[in-house]
């Protein structure tokens, strides 16, 4: 049986029963400071041999030749039945832990010599190890300790109490959890110490009986749990050591960031602190503190310290009253409603306060009473009866003046503690983890938005203020941080040619530093507009200025090369923007009486839509059109059709042409068939993400959004398909579905099944190839994702034909990493774009990428402002051979394809349409379950949400542009 074979015939073809098997498995992610004292200690068990226990590393299982050169790639599969080929190469036995690799990913190919070599700079520092055994010892500490910061602190006392007499001199690095590190064995194999840690929350008192209540005693036990060897790592990085001794790279990123988490606030990878730079305001009661991102990783130039520039959200220290005026603009002279009372209570819950009458004590709130201040009651020491305005004026001689607002409540609900919250001041330091608004974002994406120069000298500054190589943990692992950032070979890939229709005065265009114009040109494919309307949501655009935008929009469209008839079904339509649904569904029936009585019965095409003055119309606009009513819609800001600015026309006409159905250019190597492993077979291009709900929103579904390419070999035009799934789960659950039906037998479904039948009907071929660009995938997901992913891909193949195997290239797309790459002399115009930043086409694949696998990083587009962000693109699967010339020039090329601008964009344009199709449909459920859960927070808070279908008529365009 081939591999490859199966019907010959133009059809896919049911099989009666799909021999692909079913993996074994599918898998759906307070703060404190304390001192004191360390009791004794006490020994759990007999201390081993001088020399520390003895640790066998495991040999490893393949050996690959060192050298510069990459091991070539391997052949492909012969022929195989499916079955082989999903259980050796796909199948899970069980579900694989996001840590490891359970497939090999591809080796590198080779490594690219396209373009005009250059040479920049990372933001990665070269490490280097001192061969030397690193222990690992676990660490427990009883009661348990949620803070990170508080289990830091007791370990420090531990530390300073016992490093000469019982830990052996040893400067042990601990990662705040579970894992402890030290470079060579302590004296003992498990040994038990108290720690007594005085709790820094409610100060104050002298009282020895209120000194006893804040002092909390701890159990910490240190056990052996292996010996590191860092020859493995060694081995690793020389490529010839298949694993990555991921436990090595823990220790010693532990390591590295010990003296920085004693110093810093630490939130996950990153450190931020007021002495890292200067604080800035956000606006609602929340400041940013700057900070810096550190992560150590294994490259081809060994060790790398990747460090980059950060900022947090952090609640200003300022009295409450004042942060409740700043974040909700409250008339406080007039009392709360429930509802004010809540949005309080969700702002302030889980929020440090203290209290400055008397001594300075700290309470964390839990709630806002239902009460106002002036009618709460309690019983005092004396047994009386009182209030607490009264309790105020009679102790501390303070007079209320917020009588009207409710308290906040601090301790538990069967003995609360009132505080008033004039008297309230919030604790400094304390992260602001809600969500937050847009005038927040836009501060905080100011306060990181540095120019490549300014970017490149912070992160040095950073290095030189950490000054790694004298500290007492780094030095003690034999560790050293070079100071200067790495030195990289990079190329610059040169633009591709873009065709444009020959009837245009230029019908080719070269683009030039990662943009070009429309002038001259029109498009390679003008699509048809006959039947449309206009609709006006905006109370300042009249009557006359919306008839003469839409004449200049048609204009526009027509000069572009678009069929646009000038003449609308229906004059310009006004609409009440607190009316929406109402508005677009009047306008439908309007169009549909008028198109009745027209020959063949057409349907409206286009719908343009000037929308209402105030945001936040848009998302239910969509809804409406594109689920309920199958209206493909153009929305248009009313500040910009009252400028009717030409560069504005021509960015929409772009978007309106690809939505009925058009396209603006294609590749001049696709139509003249000199795409490598594109032109010669018909080649199915996919996009894929997945959009998790915001932070908080614990009820609402996470959307996935496939694309694929439908013209083959112009590869332009793009169908979507979007699908919610459950909560935060990653991996994409509807790429192939299947159930026993009674009558039908086995039924097939799944969005990689629509799509390889809407190819075929499109091109009237069935692909020979599938390249896969996945977006959205964690490191640590590789393996879970690739593994059930392409499996999905497998079994919908084999469900439309028996046997069709098309060769598969998983490409996985990540913009959210922290490496930055800067000109090698900032003022070289032959080296920089306008903005400063390196050359679009600049592509990587040595030095900071990985010692042995397939991955590259590529800046295909032109900086705005800014430092540019490349993007990483890793090959986890590809049967289709790619040479890295040949991924990484395709890519690059497919960046200038992009539909609605004409310029290339940063990431590849199937990954682009996939994040949009995502975003369009999270409109459609927007709302819908945002108060759920919000009373208990709850993670297991179970409302189901249903995500409305696109109609059929919109699905066939790229209506998500």
């Amino acid at each position: 049986m081939s591999r490859r074979g199966g019907s010959k015939q133009p059809e896919f073809r049911r099989p009666q029963q799909s021999p692909a098997p079913s993996p074994a498995g599918a898998s759906g992610r307070g703060r404190g400071r304390g001192r004191g004292r360390v009791g004794g200690e006490s020994s759990a068990a007999a201390p081993p041999p001088a020399h520390g226990p003895s640790f066998t590393s495991p040999a490893p299982s393949v050996g690959i030749p060192s050298g510069s050169a990459p091991a070539p790639a391997s052949p492909p599969p012969t022929a195989e039945s499916l079955s082989s080929v999903v259980e050796k190469q796909l199948t899970l036995q069980a579900p694989a832990p996001s840590s490891s690799k359970a497939h090999r990913f591809p080796d590198r190919p080779g490594f690219g010599r396209a373009g005009r070599k250059i040479q920049v700079r990372a933001n990665h520092f070269q490490v280097q190890v001192a061969v030397q055994d690193l222990y690992h010892y676990d660490v427990s500490i009883t009661p348990e300790i949620a803070s990170k910061k508080v289990s830091r602190d007791v370990i420090g006392l531990l530390v300073q109490a016992h490093r000469e007499k019982v830990l052996g001199n040893r400067m042990p690095a601990y990662d705040g959890r579970k894992s402890l590190f030290t470079a060579g064995p302590l004296p003992f194999e498990s040994k038990d110490f108290v720690v007594k840690l005085e709790d820094d929350d409610e100060r104050g008192s002298s009282s020895g009986s209120a000194r006893r209540r804040r002092e909390r005693e701890f159990r910490v036990t240190i056990r052996y749990a292996s010996k590191t060897d860092p020859h493995h790592l060694n081995q690793f990085l020389r490529r010839l050591q298949l694993d990555c001794p991921q436990e090595t790279i823990q220790a010693l990123d532990v390591v590295l960031r010990a003296t920085p988490s004693e110093r810093y606030d630490v939130v996950g990878r990153s450190f931020f602190s007021p002495l890292l730079g200067q604080i800035g305001s956000l606006g609602s009661g929340t400041e940013y503190w700057r900070g810096y991102y550190q992560s150590l990783r294994p490259v081809q130039m060994g060790l790398s310290l990747n460090v980059d520039v950060s900022a947090r959200a952090y609640y200003e220290p300022i009295p409450v009253i004042d942060f409740i005026m700043k974040h909700f603009n409250f008339n406080l002279n007039r009392p709360f409603s429930d509802q004010d009372r809540v949005k309080v209570k969700k702002a302030l819950r889980g929020v440090k306060v203290e209290v400055t009458h008397g001594q300075i004590r700290r309470y964390k709130v839990t709630g806002v009473t239902r009460e106002q201040l002036r009618e709460l009651m309690f019983t005092d020491d004396n047994g009386t009866r009182k209030s607490v305005i009264q309790y105020f004026r009679e102790k501390y001689n303070i007079t209320m003046k917020y009588s009207i607002l409710p308290a906040l409540q601090a301790g538990s609900d069967s003995k609360p503690i009132y505080l008033p919250i004039e008297l309230c001041q919030i604790v400094a330091g304390q992260r602001y983890t809600k969500r937050l608004n847009e005038e927040q974002v836009t501060a905080l994406l100011r306060a990181t938005c540095q120019r490549p120069r300014e970017r490149e000298n912070y992160i040095r500054q950073v290095v030189r203020q950490c000054n790694f190589n004298t500290d007492k943990f780094v030095q003690n692992f034999g560790i050293q941080v070079k100071q200067d950032p790495a030195l990289i070979d990079a190329r610059v890939l040169p633009p591709p040619m873009l065709k444009y229709h020959d009837t245009g005065k230029e019908s080719r265009v070269e683009p030039w530093m990662g943009q070009w114009n429309m002038i001259n040109k029109k498009m390679v494919n003008g699509g048809t507009v006959q039947y449309w309307c206009c609709l006006n949501l905006s109370g300042r655009t009249n009557r006359e200025l919306s008839s003469q935008f839409c004449h200049q929009l048609v204009e526009m469209c027509n000069s572009k090369g678009m069929r646009f008839n000038p003449e609308p079904l229906l004059p310009t339509t006004p609409g009440q923007p607190s009316q929406i649904e109402n508005a677009l569904v009047n306008v439908q029936k309007q169009c549909m009486t008028k198109l009745a009585k027209v020959e063949g019965r057409p349907s409206l095409q286009l719908l343009l839509i000037i929308l209402p003055d105030v945001k936040g119309s848009y998302g239910k606009i969509k809804r409406v059109c594109e689920t309920e009513l199958g209206i493909v819609s153009q929305c248009c800001q009313p500040r910009q059709v009252a400028k009717m600015n030409k560069q504005y026309l021509e960015n929409v006409a772009l978007k309106i042409n690809v939505k009925v159905g058009g396209s603006n250019t294609v590749l001049n190597d696709a139509i003249m068939g000199r795409i490598p492993n594109v032109s010669d077979k018909p080649t199915l291009i996919l996009g894929a993400d997945v959009t998790h709900p915001q932070p908080g929103e614990d009820s609402s579904p996470s959307i996935a959004a496939v694309v694929a390419s439908m013209d083959w070999p112009f590869v332009t035009r793009y169908r979507g398909i979007v699908s919610a799934q459950p909560h935060r789960e990653e991996i994409i659950q509807d790429l192939y579905k299947s159930y026993q039906d009674p009558v039908k037998g086995i039924v097939h479904s799944g969005i990689i099944r629509d799509l390889l039948r809407a190819f075929y009907n499109s091109t009237q071929r069935k692909p020979d190839r599938i390249i896969f660009y996945r977006d959205g995938v964690s490191e640590g997901q590789f393996s879970q994702v690739l593994l059930h992913e392409m499996d999905a891909i497998r079994k919908a193949c084999v469900s439309l034909q028996e046997n069709y195997l098309p060769r598969v290239t998983f490409v996985v797309v990540q913009k959210r990493h922290h490496t930055r790459l800067f000109p090698l002399d900032h003022g070289s115009r032959n080296q920089t774009d306008k903005s400063g930043n390196i050359m679009p086409g600049t592509v990587v694949d040595t030095t900071i990428c990985h010692p042995r696998e397939f991955d590259f990083y590529l800046n295909s587009h032109a900086g705005i402002q800014g430092t540019s962000r490349p993007t990483h693109y890793h090959v986890l699967f590809d049967e289709n051979n790619f040479t890295a010339d040949q991924l990484q020039t395709f890519t690059n090329n497919l960046c200038y394809t992009y539909a609605r601008c004409t310029r290339s964009v940063s990431i590849v344009p199937p990954a682009y349409y996939a994040h949009l199709a995502a975003f369009r449909a999270r409109y459609y459920i927007e709302g819908e379950a945002s108060d759920a859960g919000s009373a208990s927070g709850s993670r297991s808070t179970k409302f189901e949400v249903t995500l409305p279908s696109v109609k059929d008529n919109v699905k066939d365009v790229m209506f998500f542009c």
